[in-house]
């Protein structure tokens, strides 16, 4: 199974109350097939190594593909 992970940002009331308290009115989350894993980020750098190594880890899982036979 194929697993897309992508970087979104919330703006305004989407931004958790910590974050909005800090004075940041944008944030940006990662999200696992459409779903939000982990904290959100106060910047977008975070947020991609975030999601770099969310891709790292789920490479390392899938199992080796056959490699086509060598033409002779």
């Amino acid at each position: 199974m194929q697993c897309k992970v992508d970087v979104a940002v919330m703006i305004g009331s989407g931004v958790p109350a910590g974050l909005r308290a800090l004075g940041q009115a944008v944030c940006w989350v990662v999200l696992l097939n459409g779903e939000q894993y982990g904290t959100a980020f106060g910047s977008r750098t975070e947020a991609q190594a975030c999601k770099d190594a969310w891709l790292a880890q789920l490479s390392a899982r899938q199992p080796d593909r056959p490699q086509a036979a060598a033409k002779v």
